[in-house]
């Protein structure tokens, strides 16, 4: 004798098209957040490297002014575009607003400031990746041998307020003979 076993179909089984609907609704809501997290992370990836490239130019500027007899030498760097820029060390240059470079100044005196051309790689058919503008302003400090650098950079033409907007970079520094 058999024992069987009668089997009930179950009403709840199986996924119905409603639950469906509703994941597929949060995987959309999900995918869209995280697209707004790539572009955001784009937007600073960017951003930190202009921050770094101005960092950089600025940098490479007061090591010049530093390898000088501040306040009567002058040095020179030249940019991927084959400019030779001179960089004067007398006191005075760029203006100045409170302890930053003024970039509002139309044009600052020549010696003090530079638009350097940055290609990739650094050759004349290098592709430009940006023209920069650097400037600097050398103060005395007293009536010693010690001077106040400030030295800033940005990038030309950039549009301000935007995601991948980078503000200037600017960097002090005492220094002496």
């Amino acid at each position: 004798m058999t024992i069987r076993k009668k089997t009930r179909i179950n009403s709840q089984a199986g996924v119905s098209m409603i639950e469906l609907m509703m994941a597929g609704t949060i995987m959309v809501i999900g995918s869209l957040g995280m697209i707004g997290l790539i572009v955001g992370s784009i937007a600073t990836n960017n951003r930190n490297k202009l921050d770094s490239t101005q960092t950089m130019l600025a940098a490479s500027v007061l090591e010049q002014i530093n390898s000088t007899i501040i306040g009567v030498g002058s040095s020179n760097l030249i940019d991927c575009g084959g400019t030779n820029w001179d960089i004067d060390t007398a006191p005075g240059g760029a203006s100045l607003s409170a302890s930053t470079i003024d970039f509002a100044q139309s044009s600052p005196p020549a010696g003090y400031y530079m638009n350097y051309v940055l290609k990739n790689p650094c050759t004349s058919t290098g592709a430009i990746q940006g023209t920069y503008d650097v400037r600097w302003h050398v103060d005395v400090v007293g009536t010693t041998n010690t001077y106040m650098l400030t030295v800033a950079a940005k990038l030309k033409n950039h549009g301000e307020g935007n995601l991948f907007f980078s503000k200037p970079v600017t960097l002090r520094v005492m220094s002496g003979n």
